[in-house]
């Protein structure tokens, strides 16, 4: 890409921006994906083939951008749904039972990744609601919830290579060490 076409998407920026609002109906998405597909015009420079066009160009990988945006929302609800659909087939242990599992996953809780910890303690053991941990932590709710549903999995492989068999036959005698 030559001086003259980046100049032209430079001087663009505004119409790629109010082009990419319209569609995405948030201006710091809208942003971030115009960031992003300017880094990728670059690594794909190559496909252009008239040096003229790079304006008409750049807006197919914008168009592309938000599809790619979409399809990545779509991924995420489902996500979000799935993770509705087994919240509400929960049951609620009973209080002695509770304290000794809290225990017990409190410490294997503290051996994830920070933010994973963090999310497991906010939402599970302190009964933070979603959106308010989303908040707390300066992320968007739907961020929050893939967080607390991939803390979840991580806390999930933990409890099994910790207590094995309590975790697979559901012990009530649970005595690892966490």
């Amino acid at each position: 890409m030559d001086t003259d076409s980046v100049a032209q998407l430079v001087l663009n920026h505004r119409q790629f921006l109010s082009f990419l609002e319209r569609r995405l109906n948030d201006r710091a998405l809208a942003e971030d994906v115009l960031q992003d597909a300017f880094v990728k015009s670059l690594e794909k420079q190559d496909e252009l083939r008239d040096e003229g066009s790079s304006v008409a160009w750049f807006y197919r990988v914008l168009r592309n951008a938000v599809i790619d945006q979409y399809r990545r929302g779509g991924a995420r609800a489902r996500a979000l749904e799935a993770f509705a659909r087994e919240l509400e087939g929960a049951v609620e242990p009973p209080p002695e039972l509770e304290a000794t599992i809290c225990g017990c996953v409190s410490r294997l809780a503290d051996t994830l990744k920070p933010e994973y910890a963090d999310a497991i303690r906010r939402v599970e053991v302190d009964g933070v609601a979603v959106q308010d941990y989303a908040a707390e932590a300066g992320i968007t709710a739907n961020n929050a919830a893939v967080r607390v549903f991939r803390a979840r999995q991580a806390l999930r492989k933990q409890v099994r290579a910790s207590c094995r068999t309590c975790a697979e036959h559901g012990c009530l005698d649970c005595t690892c060490s966490g």
